[in-house]
């Protein structure tokens, strides 16, 4: 399976987020991943969170990483953010009222996996988006009509 690997380097300022969520969906697109796909709403959602980590708890320049499968069929996307900061990411529970805090959470609540290792000086944080492809309806005919309803089939008798 083919696959593509871009990467786009960040700079420590929150308006970054908003540029990787962009160059993340564009390349999603180039990639053949329709933006209107569940996957690709997720995978924008973990840019966002992830990045704004390596930006608001780093401070520092951090790259941005994906890797596309090029075919629409089950296949693995993967992203990754690098900075060159030693700490660890440490989950938090978030109070109801705080604002933050909950990054971590919604990574491991959306990816398929997730994880991270130490990268040299610093460490990547990375996590994996399993595509699926999207299921079909099943038509079922007993001899009257079939109908359709949110991608099931069922027959009106």
């Amino acid at each position: 399976m083919q696959v593509l690997q871009v990467q786009l380097e960040v700079r420590p300022d929150p308006a970054e987020v908003g540029r990787a969520r962009r160059w993340a969906r564009a390349r999603l697109t180039g990639a053949g991943v329709g933006v209107d796909e569940p996957l690709a709403e997720t995978l924008i959602l973990l840019v966002s969170e992830l990045v704004t980590n390596a930006v608001v708890h780093t401070g520092r320049p951090a790259v941005l990483r994906l890797v596309l499968p090029l075919a629409a069929e089950p296949a693995t996307v993967r992203l990754e953010v690098a900075d060159t900061s030693d700490r660890a990411p440490v989950p938090r529970c978030a109070d109801g009222d705080e604002t933050g805090g909950r990054g971590l959470a919604l990574v491991d609540g959306l990816a398929d996996r997730w994880g991270w290792s130490p990268d040299g000086a610093g460490k990547r944080i990375w996590c994996e988006l399993d595509r699926c492809p999207e299921p079909h309806a099943a038509t079922v005919s007993y001899g009257g009509s079939v109908s359709a309803y949110e991608g099931l089939a069922y027959e009106a008798v």
